[in-house]
């Protein structure tokens, strides 16, 4: 009987490369995909490029007993499923801490229900974050997670409690968990559907209007770790296919970062530009963004003024073992950052021109 594949949280950016990834690796093999009735027409518009795949779409929710589905769809599931991966989540700074509980951790907790009634279960890869770690310094190894860590924002703090029950599941089910860092635009194209933390930061920076960019916030000496969503997807694949990776958490990451600083000083000599010597304190930065009108819409920015600012090292050696001898392993940024920042740039401008034009037409004096 042919593999059955289990995606939640399409058609997110991942989600669609990862889609994509299976149904190219493993033609024969089953894929269904779990989407929220509010994208489904933008799912199955992204499927119908896909070509012949065998793919089928469910509506429904991670956050709803049996994902929403009814009994003879979260049957067949139990019935047919092989592989489960797991990749919706709610990412935006912003929420409440309610609405992130209830669909990192509890989505999460009924994933794990389904994955136990799934009799053909293989491989259940839960996708879950680097940031697990908190506001803890230092060299982070894999296999560490509770450690008393702080959480900087709902995103960090809920993905960890999520990784908690995927971490005592082990015991019962062949598990697979990944933590990438910071997700960024395809190596060989740049692609990337939207622009926040690392990537807000970077354009505001270069493309102001100031003959000088803007100063970095706080000294850059930390490592900025980054991972092109090409790799994050080939690594998957590999890991959920190796047997030797049940049972591990391996971080998706760069092994060698560059500066926050020197990624930046990068960015700016594509736009002609040179970082100004001085920098703005990370302090400063903070505060200015907590002042009133600008806290709410400054959130993501702020979340990114503390990322080039936190001295934590990513151990992978659990993630270069399993990948030795795959082909797949991460680039270095400098041998991408170019394609990164030209896509980029023409699509921030093309964003900027749409939103000038809806300005300009909604001109109330333009009578």
């Amino acid at each position: 009987m042919p593999r059955t594949f289990f995606v939640t949280g399409y058609p997110g950016f991942i989600g669609k490369r990862l889609v994509a990834h299976l149904a190219k690796s493993a033609p024969d093999a089953r894929i269904v995909l779990l989407v929220q009735p509010k994208f489904l027409k933008e799912a199955t518009q992204y499927v119908a490029k896909l070509g012949p795949a065998p793919i089928d779409i469910l509506s429904g929710d991670v956050v709803d007993m049996h994902l929403g589905l009814s009994g003879p769809e979260y049957q067949r599931l139990c019935d047919e499923v092989t592989h489960v991966f797991h990749l919706a989540a709610i990412m935006y700074l912003g929420m409440p801490r309610e609405t992130a509980h209830h669909v990192n951790v509890h989505g999460t907790r009924h994933v794990l229900e389904l994955a136990r009634d799934c009799r053909r279960l293989e491989r259940l890869t839960h996708f879950s974050s680097a940031y697990v770690s908190g506001d803890r310094q230092g060299v982070i190894a894999e296999d560490e997670l509770d450690c008393g860590q702080g959480f900087r924002n709902h995103y960090e703090e809920t993905k960890f409690l999520a990784e908690k029950l995927v971490q005592r599941a082990k015991e019962q089910l062949p598990i697979t968990v990944v933590r990438p860092t910071t997700v960024v635009g395809d190596s060989r194209t740049g692609e990337i559907d939207r622009f926040d933390g690392p990537y807000y930061l970077g354009m505001v920076l270069v493309l102001s209007p100031l003959v000088l960019p803007l100063p970095l916030p706080g000294n850059g000496v930390a490592p900025l770790n980054v991972v092109p969503v090409d790799f994050v997807v080939e690594a998957t694949w590999s890991l959920a296919m190796n047997p030797k990776a049940v049972g591990k958490t391996v971080h998706l990451v760069d092994p060698n970062p560059m500066s926050a600083r020197r990624v930046y000083e990068l960015i700016a000599a594509r736009s002609n530009k040179r970082l100004p010597r001085f920098s703005l304190s990370a302090r400063a930065a903070d505060f200015m963004l907590r002042l009133p009108g600008l806290e709410k819409l400054a959130r993501p920015q702020r979340a990114a003024v503390a990322a080039v600012n936190h001295l934590a090292l990513y151990n992978c050696h659990t993630a270069l073992e399993l990948l030795d001898g795959t082909g797949v392993r991460c680039p270095p940024l400098g041998t991408y950052l170019d394609t990164l920042v030209d896509y980029a740039m023409t699509a921030w401008k093309d964003r900027q021109g749409r939103a000038a034009e809806v300005a300009e037409a909604d001109d109330p004096l333009d009578r």
